[in-house]
């Protein structure tokens, strides 16, 4: 027998579930329109890598009741953020693993989920899948994409300008005080010998 064909933007989340079958691909970054609109704007969808993804369904046994339906989802995709310091293209990876419960209706869902750690949903006949790959990629976005070592000159507050090619914690914003000169610096022969001083009046005071 044939198995059934299931489509990931109208998925029957229990006959998907009961039928054990995964269901996984991969789509072009376009069909994603808030991830692209995140994406760096000289940055074309069409050129970049496809978001991939992984659905698995799982009947967990109850004792006394019907088994509850979960469904564990899993997606990734490297976007082209703006860098939060030059503002040039960066390559992020984003991915996530999350495990969602399924009941009968939106208000069991929202019930359950108020009291629970749990992601509860409600379930449909016609499932948008990718639309929950796109929202949970979505919340793993980090808050500041920044590169490492940052390709070209970072204008700083002050008007300077870092060379490409400085690391990422050397790059930040300018510092606002200047380092302490030669004669505000403490002399570490000085430092180490009230040390010593210290060290010899406990000494006696034990004596």
């Amino acid at each position: 027998m044939k198995a059934r064909e299931f489509k990931p933007r109208r998925l029957d989340v229990r006959a998907f579930i009961e039928s054990g079958e995964p269901l996984g691909g991969e789509e072009p970054l376009a069909g994603f329109e808030r991830l692209v609109e995140i994406q760096h704007a000289d940055i074309d969808a069409a050129t970049r890598p496809p978001v991939r993804w992984q659905a698995e369904g799982e009947l967990r046994p109850r004792r006394g009741a019907e088994p509850e339906l979960w469904l564990h989802l899993s997606g990734e995709v490297t976007l082209a953020l703006p860098c939060q310091r030059c503002l040039e293209p960066v390559d992020t990876d984003i991915d996530f693993e999350r495990s969602f419960l399924f009941v009968a209706s939106e208000d069991r869902a929202a019930e359950l989920d108020a009291d629970s750690e749990d992601d509860v949903l409600a379930l449909s006949r016609s499932f948008d899948l990718l639309e929950l790959v796109e929202d949970e990629l979505l919340m793993e976005m980090p808050p500041v994409p920044l590169h490492e070592t940052c390709p070209v000159e970072v204008e700083l507050d002050r008007g300077e300008a870092l060379p490409p090619g400085l690391p990422a914690d050397e790059a930040g914003a300018a510092p606002t005080d200047a380092p302490p000169s030669a004669s505000e610096r403490p002399n570490p022969f000085a430092v180490l010998a009230r040390l010593r001083r210290g060290s010899d009046d406990d000494t006696g005071s034990t004596g």
